[in-house]
């Protein structure tokens, strides 16, 4: 818990409660914030902090505003403003980089200076398609490599179906416009009962492994 101390209707610190404080020639130790009531707090300037979340979003799709703190109507509210989207698509190095001798060594004009939400997504399914994958490649290379060996038709139909779900979700993934529409994607719910779930999301599912 976080509490401000407020004279004359403003904010004049933040405390943590772990440790007694002076107020004008008054000493009170640290129980006021574990045995005295809010209003016995409020009643000497200490309010406990109140977090309003409403602005908040999920970090992972936006960028949040850092906490501003106000006092009004006998209560200290910490509020966060209106957050920004992060960007769907890569932000690419320009000739004004250049320019600016902004493009590290190995990198040229053209090339990702910040991967976009749709690239970290997809480099993800892919890295997970690859995981999938990976038990079963021996097949492959040993078709390649003896004559009268060939994979498994289970073998090949998992492999190509990983494959095909993979390129379903980038199509899913890329055709998103706005970064709601890309969270959405993620989001399950049940379409079932509570005694038989069918617990669904937008984005497609890869097959379980064999």
């Amino acid at each position: 818990m976080m509490y401000a101390l407020v004279e004359n209707n403003e904010i004049i610190k933040y405390l943590n409660g772990n440790k007694g404080i002076t107020i004008g020639e008054y000493q009170y130790p640290k129980s006021i914030f574990t045995l005295w009531t809010e209003e016995e707090r409020n009643a000497i300037g200490v309010y406990s902090v109140t977090i309003d979340t409403t602005n908040k979003q999920d970090e992972a799709y936006y960028i949040n505003t850092d906490i501003t703190y106000a006092y009004a109507n006998g209560a200290v509210t910490g509020s966060y403003g209106t957050p920004t989207a992060k960007s769907l698509d890569d932000t690419l190095y320009t000739a004004q980089d250049e320019t600016d001798g902004l493009i590290p060594e190995g990198k040229s004009v053209g090339d990702v200076a910040i991967e976009g939400l749709k690239s970290q997504k997809i480099r993800i399914i892919k890295q997970q398609a690859a995981g999938l994958l990976a038990p079963t490649d021996w097949h492959v290379v040993k078709a390649s490599e003896v004559a009268n060996y060939s994979v498994p038709v289970n073998i090949s139909a998992y492999r190509a179906d990983v494959r095909a779900k993979s390129n379903e979700m980038e199509g899913q993934i890329n055709a998103c416009t706005t970064v709601d529409e890309l969270a959405a994607l993620y989001i399950y719910t049940n379409t079932g009962t509570d005694e038989n779930p069918n617990i669904t999301r937008p984005l497609a599912e890869f097959p379980e492994e064999i």
